[in-house]
Parts: C-alpha cells; structure tokens; sequence
C-alpha cells in the first residue's frame, strides 16, 4: 500500500513547555516533518529543523517563513508575557497574525492551523466563574487575547480549504527551563529549597484555595491531543477542554509532596513567593554547588509570579473535558503520577537534589 506523503508541522513557541513536548510526541511518528519556530532558535537535528523569529517583527517573520511552502499544519503555542492583562492583547495577537499571514502566502497545501489557549477564555483569571466551564459559554468582558486570536482565526478561516481548533488546557505540567508559567518546577523547587533549609513544608497560597477542586493538563496528553484535533476533518473549527480527567484538592496533594520530598508537613501559611524567594539566588547557587546540580541560574527555576497566580485561586478551577471524549480523544493522566514522574525528571536532570 502507497503511503502517504508526509504532513510537515510548523510549531510556533517551539522551546516552551508545551512545544517542546508537541515535537517530542511528533518525533515519535513516521509521517511528520517538523519545523520549530522560537525568537532564540535551537539545535537542529534529523528530526527538527530550528528557525530564529522574531513573530512581532512582519516582515522578519516574512523573510524568515518564505521558504516553508510545504507546512500542511501551523501549531501556535507562542506567548509572550506582559504585567497585565491588557497589555498582553496586541503582542500575542499581533504574533498569530505576523505567523498566519506569512504561512499563508507560501504554504498552498495548509490544512490546519491549532491555536493553543486556556481556561483565561471562560474568565478563570479573573475570580471566580461557571464550572465545569464548557466550550459553548458565554464570552466575558475584554480584554483577553486568547479570545482576540480566535475570532482572528475564523475570520481568516473563511473560504479558505484550511480549518482551525482552538486547544484549551489547565495548568499544563511538564518539563520546561526559563519558562514563565511553569508550576511543578515552582513546586520542586520550592520543596528542595525549603528542605534545605530544614523547614517543613507549606503551601503558601490563599487560605480559601486550600480546598478548591482544580485539574491539570499533562504536557504529553496535551500533544497528542493537539495532534488528534489537527488531524481528525471531525475537529475542524471546534474548541476543546483538555485536561487529565481527575480532580484533586491541594490540601489531598500537599501531603504527598512532602512525603515525596521527605519533608514534614506543616499548615499552609500565606506568603507571596515573589515577595519572599527574592534573596534565595545564594541559597539556590550554594545548593548547586553542595548538590552538584546542573548549572541552571535561579532565574530560570523561578516561576514565583505564576505560582503566586496559581495558589491565590480560592475558588474550583475546572472545565468539561467530555466534548474531546465525544469527538474521539479518550486518553487520561493520573495527576498525582504525573507530578511524582515530572519531579523525578528534575532530579535525573540534576535540576533539583
């Protein structure tokens, strides 16, 4: 049996957490190119062939996507963050946009843009909203580009032979250095440096988050499902929830923390982590050294920011993820596992002791 030509993948944020592991899945399959897009590139093996872009710049993005008339399929997991939620509107569309247009004007045999977004377009960030969130509700008050993006893709989508999906995930988990919105790494991090300083661990968000019902989304299940979505004509134009399928409660998953670190447990105590892990890069450099770590700055295992974000949700944080089982996709993580094989990933790293 004749097989078919091959699909090429162009990803966009292909050195952040849910990229990376997009073309690691990819790489798995025999009938994918892939092509990886970020503002500071990367090594290009047999695999994957890495390009510097800078997606803000048109006419860089033009120049650098002029040669990419074979991409059937754009995965847009770029982001770029700012301090609020307004100015986080026109890089983040204007980067979809530079990426779509140039894609466009070369690629003749595109099938499927995937734009990769997240419960911020049911309001999560905001306070507290209807859960289980559901694809069809209600739009909320701008500002908010993941919204902003798609009405760019349907609007751009008309009378094309191209289709869209919009991926919207949890709190993703995954490994990933210098990344902005990284929770696990917040965590074992956190955890390691508290052990180092022989003092019990506690979580340190909001007193109402302790016990509020959330979910996450493994970064290997949110792959396949990004490629299932992209590749299945079923799909084309719809939105999908995509999480592990399981909800937990901090004050269930805390405990199992500390005794996966070894650590005594001790009542949660509210502290902004960005306030009080300000002075630790010494502590951090001292451990490197002690431990023989790798050599990873403190910068790039600080996430503080998005951990504050994230402990501060004193109220459930959890959508319906049923659409994606109807439509086909039936895959679950365990959650607890998942957060037990991301922190042993860390320490074979040497990332953390």
């Amino acid at each position: 049996m004749k097989q078919n030509k091959k699909k090429v993948a162009l990803i966009a944020g292909s050195q952040g957490v849910i990229g990376l592991n997009l073309i690691k899945h990819l790489s798995t399959q025999d009938d994918w190119e892939i092509i990886g897009l970020s503002r500071r590139g990367g090594v290009s093996t047999d695999k994957v062939r890495h390009i510097a872009v800078d997606l803000l710049d048109p006419k860089d993005t033009y120049q650098k996507l002029s040669g990419l008339s074979r991409v059937t399929h754009l995965f847009y997991t770029a982001y770029q963050d700012k301090p609020t939620w307004a100015e986080l509107v026109e890089p983040n569309v204007s980067m979809l946009v530079n990426a779509v247009n140039a894609i466009e004007k070369v690629a003749d045999k595109l099938q499927h843009i995937s734009l990769m977004q997240g419960y911020k377009v049911y309001g999560a960030h905001l306070g507290p909203f209807k859960t289980p969130a559901r694809e069809t509700d209600g739009e909320h008050m701008p500002p908010e580009f993941n919204v902003d993006q798609q009405k760019f893709l349907e609007q751009c989508q008309q009378n094309k032979s191209w289709s869209w999906s919009a991926i919207r995930p949890s709190v993703v988990g995954g490994f990933g250095l210098g990344n902005p919105m990284n929770l696990a790494m917040v965590i074992a991090v956190y955890a390691s440096m508290s052990k180092e300083l022989g003092i019990p661990l506690r979580f340190p968000g909001k007193p109402g988050a302790y016990d509020k019902l959330l979910e996450m989304t493994d970064a290997d299940l949110l792959a396949k499902a990004t490629v299932w979505a992209a590749t299945n004509p079923n799909c084309a134009n719809q939105a999908f929830n995509i999480n592990n399928g399981d909800l937990f409660r901090w004050n269930d998953m805390w405990p199992k923390f500390a005794r996966y670190f070894e650590m005594e447990i001790a009542p949660p105590l509210p502290m902004l982590l960005n306030v009080i892990m300000a002075d630790k890069e010494k502590l951090w450099n001292e451990m490197v050294e002690k431990h023989h770590l790798a050599p990873h700055t403190y910068q790039e295992v600080s996430s503080w920011i998005f951990g504050d974000f994230v402990f501060a949700w004193d109220y459930d944080m959890i959508a319906d993820g049923s659409k994606a089982r109807r439509f086909g996709f039936h895959e679950f993580v365990d959650t607890e596992k998942m957060f037990y094989d991301i922190f042993d990933d860390l320490r074979d790293r040497k990332v953390i002791p």
